[in-house]
Formats: structure tokens, C-alpha cells, sequence
């Protein structure tokens, strides 16, 4: 065991010669050595710079998403808005038409928009220097009125459509049961001919219901169609009356 003891302190001694004698660094090995540290210094900063990029970009992303999420809350409530708003327009037309095909002016009166009136068209094309308006106010009276009113001109002859109030309406106004229509547009016109339609021009704030019969008799193939148009305004988040459109195949 003695003997042992200093074999491993010989060994030892050996060793701590051995680290004292190591060669000095070279100014070659010094230089390479101060090239690595610099170049390992140079990429933990890139690394450094690279991970506030990440976090900056990750903060972008998280920010993108929010808006595509508030963007698409906002889309979702616009078509809520747009279906519930349609519903009513819809509600409010079958209205009028009630009110037109039990000849309730009174209650046609109230739908009736409080400053523009409503005007009266015979054909899809809406002339607003021949086409009759009236105030809301003259509606309740409207269909005792035996007054001859010029209405616009007769398509085709051109004579001058020259009818009291209650014929008027007859021949342009309800022709048919518009509350059992074949087709109803929302919007979107169904009748065609040779009329030009300018509904949207006339009233480009306006939305429109059009009620439509493809037609009667077979023999005709369709060109004995029929449409209703009831064109509206919102005032302060109600649907008012603004035109009564009839359409027809025209020469």
C-alpha cells in the first residue's frame, strides 16, 4: 500500500510538469483563436437580431389575425344586417300590396315616403317629367278621386293614357294578383323587353321588390308577362314607398 501511495503521487507530480511545460500560444494560434471568437460573436448577434425579426413578425401575424378576425366578425354582421334588412323590405312590400289589393289607402298612406311622395309609373321606363307623384297626405283619397290625370302615353299608339285615379290602377297599379306572383326579385329586375329600365338611376339610394307573372296564355310563349315593381327608401330605419312600377312587354 505504501508503495502505491507514492506511485500515485509520482504520477501526479508528472502530470502538473507536464501542464506547466505546454507550449506557449503563437501569435498565428492567437490570431485564429481571436478570428473565432469574433466570428462566434458575430453570429450570436445575428442570431440575437434574427430572434427580434421572429418577434417582431410573430407580433405582425398575431396582429393580422385579430384584423381577419374583426374583418370577418364585420362581414358576418353585414350579412346579418343585409338578410334581416331584405326581410323587411320584403315584409313592408306585401304590405303595400295588401293595401292595394284590398284598396286601403289609408294604410297605403302610412308606407308612403313623408317628403318625396310616390310616383306612379305605367311602364318599366320611369319618365320623372310625365310619370304623376303624389303626397302621402292625397293617398287616403286617392281612388275617390274622379279627376282625369294624364298617367304618361299608351305604348305603342302613344296616345295619351288619360284615366281617373281608380282606372289608373286597374290597368297599371294591380292588374293581377301581385300577392301570388310566379316570380318576386329582390332587387334584381325579372321583366324584360323593349323597355329600357332605369329604376337605378332614377333612384340609385333605392331598393326595389319586383313582383312577376311569366305569363298567361301558352300561345303568347311569354311575352304576355307582367311585373309590379314597389321601390323604397330607408328613412331613419324604415322602408317608405317611393315608386309603383308597372312593367310589360312594350313594342
Amino acid at each position: 500500500m505504501k508503495y502505491f501511495k507514492w506511485s500515485i503521487l509520482f504520477i501526479v507530480i508528472l502530470l502538473l510538469n507536464g501542464c506547466t511545460n505546454a507550449p506557449p500560444v503563437t501569435n498565428d494560434q492567437q490570431d485564429t483563436i481571436d478570428d473565432l471568437n469574433a466570428s462566434l460573436s458575430e453570429k450570436e448577434q445575428t442570431i440575437a437580431t434574427q430572434s427580434e425579426e421572429i418577434s417582431a413578425q410573430s407580433t405582425k401575424i398575431a396582429t393580422l389575425e385579430s384584423e381577419i378576425e374583426q374583418l370577418n366578425l364585420s362581414i358576418l354582421e353585414n350579412e346579418n344586417n343585409s338578410t334581416e334588412s331584405s326581410t323587411n323590405l320584403l315584409t313592408v312590400s306585401l304590405d303595400v300590396l295588401d293595401a292595394l289589393a284590398t284598396e286601403n289607402m289609408t294604410a297605403l298612406s302610412t308606407i308612403i315616403h313623408p317628403i318625396l311622395g310616390v310616383r306612379f309609373t305605367p311602364y318599366g321606363y320611369i319618365d320623372v317629367t310625365t310619370d304623376l307623384v303624389f303626397a302621402s297626405s292625397a293617398v287616403p283619397t286617392l281612388l275617390a278621386d274622379t279627376t282625369l290625370y294624364t298617367w304618361g302615353a299608351y305604348d305603342g299608339s302613344g296616345d295619351p293614357i288619360n284615366l281617373t285615379t281608380s282606372d289608373y290602377f286597374d290597368d297599371f297599379v294591380y292588374d293581377e294578383d301581385y300577392l301570388n306572383p310566379h316570380i318576386i326579385g329582390v332587387n334584381n329586375i325579372i321583366g324584360t323587353g323593349n323597355s329600357l329600365i332605369n329604376i337605378s338611376t332614377v333612384y340609385p339610394s333605392a331598393s326595389f321588390v319586383e313582383y312577376h307573372f311569366t305569363g298567361f296564355d301558352p300561345q303568347y310563349g311569354g311575352i304576355d308577362w307582367s311585373s309590379l315593381i314597389l321601390a323604397f327608401e330607408n328613412v331613419a330605419g324604415d322602408w317608405k314607398l317611393i315608386g309603383i312600377i308597372h312593367n310589360q312587354w312594350t313594342i
